[in-house]
Protein backbone atom coordinates (compact mmCIF):
# COMPACT_ATOMS: atom_id res chain seq x y z
CA UNK A 1 0.00 0.00 0.00
CA UNK A 2 2.50 2.50 0.68
CA UNK A 3 4.27 1.30 -2.41
CA UNK A 4 1.79 2.49 -4.21
CA UNK A 5 1.30 5.64 -2.54
CA UNK A 6 4.87 6.63 -3.34
CA UNK A 7 4.69 5.48 -6.84
CA UNK A 8 1.65 8.20 -7.11
CA UNK A 9 3.65 10.76 -5.29
CA UNK A 10 6.79 10.07 -7.27
CA UNK A 11 5.93 8.38 -10.50
CA UNK A 12 9.17 6.52 -11.89
CA UNK A 13 10.86 7.96 -14.98
CA UNK A 14 13.13 6.40 -17.25
CA UNK A 15 15.36 8.77 -19.02
CA UNK A 16 16.06 8.05 -22.80
CA UNK A 17 19.51 6.32 -23.62
CA UNK A 18 20.29 9.62 -25.65
CA UNK A 19 19.44 11.99 -22.62
CA UNK A 20 21.70 10.12 -20.83
CA UNK A 21 24.77 9.59 -22.89
CA UNK A 22 24.47 13.30 -23.86
CA UNK A 23 24.23 14.38 -19.80
CA UNK A 24 27.56 11.65 -19.36
CA UNK A 25 29.18 13.58 -22.07
CA UNK A 26 28.45 16.91 -20.46
CA UNK A 27 29.32 16.13 -17.76
CA UNK A 28 32.88 14.43 -18.79
CA UNK A 29 33.62 17.54 -20.88
CA UNK A 30 33.35 19.69 -17.47
CA UNK A 31 35.58 17.51 -15.71
CA UNK A 32 38.05 17.50 -18.59
CA UNK A 33 38.37 21.47 -18.27
CA UNK A 34 39.11 21.65 -14.52
CA UNK A 35 42.75 21.41 -14.56
CA UNK A 36 44.35 20.55 -10.84
CA UNK A 37 45.08 24.32 -10.50
CA UNK A 38 40.98 25.24 -10.72
CA UNK A 39 40.75 23.00 -7.21
CA UNK A 40 43.88 21.34 -5.65
CA UNK A 41 43.88 17.84 -5.07
CA UNK A 42 44.73 16.58 -1.77
CA UNK A 43 45.29 12.52 -3.28
CA UNK A 44 47.34 13.74 -6.20
CA UNK A 45 50.59 15.01 -3.34
CA UNK A 46 50.12 11.70 -0.80
CA UNK A 47 53.48 11.18 0.93
CA UNK A 48 54.79 10.30 4.69
CA UNK A 49 55.68 13.76 4.82
CA UNK A 50 52.40 15.20 4.70
CA UNK A 51 50.94 12.92 7.38
CA UNK A 52 49.43 10.03 5.23
CA UNK A 53 50.16 6.54 7.10
CA UNK A 54 51.07 4.68 3.88
CA UNK A 55 50.14 1.28 4.08
CA UNK A 56 51.21 0.43 0.03
CA UNK A 57 52.87 1.97 -2.93
CA UNK A 58 54.14 1.44 -5.66
CA UNK A 59 54.42 2.98 -9.38
CA UNK A 60 50.90 2.64 -10.16
CA UNK A 61 48.75 3.02 -6.85
CA UNK A 62 49.47 4.26 -3.16
CA UNK A 63 47.32 2.86 -0.33
CA UNK A 64 47.01 5.03 3.14
CA UNK A 65 44.97 4.82 6.34
CA UNK A 66 41.95 6.83 6.22
CA UNK A 67 42.39 10.29 8.61
CA UNK A 68 38.99 9.51 10.16
CA UNK A 69 38.25 5.46 9.82
CA UNK A 70 34.63 4.14 9.68
CA UNK A 71 35.71 0.64 10.34
CA UNK A 72 37.83 -1.08 12.78
CA UNK A 73 40.77 -1.16 9.54
CA UNK A 74 39.79 1.53 6.78
CA UNK A 75 42.26 2.21 4.20
CA UNK A 76 42.29 4.63 0.86
CA UNK A 77 43.72 2.89 -2.50
CA UNK A 78 44.38 5.78 -4.84
CA UNK A 79 46.02 5.59 -8.70
CA UNK A 80 48.99 7.91 -8.89
CA UNK A 81 47.32 9.39 -12.34
CA UNK A 82 45.01 12.05 -11.00
CA UNK A 83 41.43 10.31 -12.32
CA UNK A 84 38.11 12.34 -11.32
CA UNK A 85 35.97 9.96 -9.61
CA UNK A 86 34.01 6.67 -10.20
CA UNK A 87 31.58 8.95 -12.22
CA UNK A 88 34.23 9.26 -15.11
CA UNK A 89 35.57 5.23 -15.52
CA UNK A 90 34.32 3.87 -18.78
CA UNK A 91 34.45 -0.04 -20.05
CA UNK A 92 38.62 0.08 -20.27
CA UNK A 93 39.04 1.16 -16.73
CA UNK A 94 37.56 -2.09 -15.13
CA UNK A 95 41.38 -3.80 -15.19
CA UNK A 96 42.33 -0.54 -13.53
CA UNK A 97 39.68 -1.31 -10.40
CA UNK A 98 40.28 -4.92 -10.27
CA UNK A 99 43.99 -3.74 -9.65
CA UNK A 100 42.99 -1.34 -6.71
CA UNK A 101 40.99 -4.22 -5.51
CA UNK A 102 43.84 -6.32 -5.55
CA UNK A 103 46.28 -3.85 -3.28
CA UNK A 104 43.19 -3.08 -0.69
CA UNK A 105 42.93 -6.65 -0.38
CA UNK A 106 46.48 -6.50 -0.22
CA UNK A 107 46.43 -4.26 2.65
CA UNK A 108 43.78 -6.01 5.01
CA UNK A 109 45.64 -9.15 4.53
CA UNK A 110 48.79 -6.94 5.90
CA UNK A 111 46.50 -6.52 9.22
CA UNK A 112 44.95 -9.50 9.57
CA UNK A 113 41.23 -9.05 8.39
CA UNK A 114 39.71 -12.11 7.42
CA UNK A 115 37.31 -12.22 3.80
CA UNK A 116 34.50 -12.27 5.40
CA UNK A 117 34.98 -9.32 7.42
CA UNK A 118 35.94 -6.99 4.03
CA UNK A 119 33.82 -4.17 2.23
CA UNK A 120 35.40 -3.10 -0.61
CA UNK A 121 33.80 0.07 -2.57
CA UNK A 122 33.06 3.77 -3.97
CA UNK A 123 31.61 6.75 -2.95
CA UNK A 124 29.55 8.25 -6.33
CA UNK A 125 29.32 11.97 -6.97
CA UNK A 126 27.87 14.06 -5.31
CA UNK A 127 28.57 11.60 -2.15
CA UNK A 128 32.31 11.95 -2.38
CA UNK A 129 34.36 13.88 -0.02
CA UNK A 130 37.62 14.24 -2.57
CA UNK A 131 37.49 14.64 -6.93
CA UNK A 132 40.18 11.88 -6.93
CA UNK A 133 39.38 8.37 -7.86
CA UNK A 134 40.00 6.50 -4.19
CA UNK A 135 38.57 3.08 -3.29
CA UNK A 136 37.74 2.19 0.72
CA UNK A 137 39.02 -0.91 2.12
CA UNK A 138 37.04 -1.59 5.24
CA UNK A 139 38.02 -4.57 7.98
CA UNK A 140 34.52 -4.47 9.58
CA UNK A 141 32.62 -4.14 12.26
CA UNK A 142 32.02 -0.12 11.57
CA UNK A 143 32.55 1.93 14.45
CA UNK A 144 28.80 2.80 14.30
CA UNK A 145 25.38 2.62 13.44
CA UNK A 146 25.98 5.96 11.51
CA UNK A 147 28.85 5.28 10.12
CA UNK A 148 27.87 2.34 8.44
CA UNK A 149 25.13 3.90 6.80
CA UNK A 150 27.53 6.13 4.20
CA UNK A 151 28.57 2.71 2.91
CA UNK A 152 25.20 0.56 2.38
CA UNK A 153 25.62 -1.60 -0.57
CA UNK A 154 22.28 -1.66 -2.92
CA UNK A 155 21.81 -4.94 -4.71
CA UNK A 156 21.01 -5.24 -8.06
CA UNK A 157 18.06 -6.69 -10.09
CA UNK A 158 18.24 -9.13 -13.29
CA UNK A 159 18.60 -6.31 -15.36
CA UNK A 160 20.99 -4.00 -13.22
CA UNK A 161 24.17 -4.72 -11.29
CA UNK A 162 23.28 -2.11 -8.63
CA UNK A 163 20.08 -0.21 -6.87
CA UNK A 164 19.59 2.94 -5.67
CA UNK A 165 22.46 3.75 -3.99
CA UNK A 166 25.61 6.61 -3.33
CA UNK A 167 27.77 3.51 -2.73
CA UNK A 168 29.01 0.68 -5.22
CA UNK A 169 30.45 -2.05 -4.03
CA UNK A 170 33.78 -2.98 -5.74
CA UNK A 171 32.33 -6.07 -7.56
CA UNK A 172 29.48 -4.31 -8.59
CA UNK A 173 31.82 -1.25 -10.21
CA UNK A 174 33.84 -4.09 -12.30
CA UNK A 175 30.34 -5.35 -13.27
CA UNK A 176 28.70 -2.21 -14.79
CA UNK A 177 31.90 -1.18 -16.38
CA UNK A 178 32.54 -4.97 -18.07
CA UNK A 179 29.66 -4.08 -19.86
CA UNK A 180 30.61 -0.88 -20.99
CA UNK A 181 27.89 1.29 -18.66
CA UNK A 182 29.07 4.76 -16.46
CA UNK A 183 28.36 4.03 -12.38
CA UNK A 184 25.73 6.72 -11.15
CA UNK A 185 23.49 6.54 -8.13
CA UNK A 186 20.87 5.79 -10.18
CA UNK A 187 20.20 2.21 -10.84
CA UNK A 188 22.68 0.77 -13.65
Amino acid sequence: MMGALLSKLWPQRTIAPQAEELNNQLADNIESQMTISDKPCIFCNVTRERGFDIVFEDTEFIAFKDHNPSAVQHFLVIPRQHIATVKTLDKQDSLLVQRMADVANSALDQFGVEYNLRRLGFHIPPFNSVQHLHLHAHGLPYKSLLRSMKYIVSPGSKTRNKGFSWFVHVEQAIQILERGQRIGVLPC
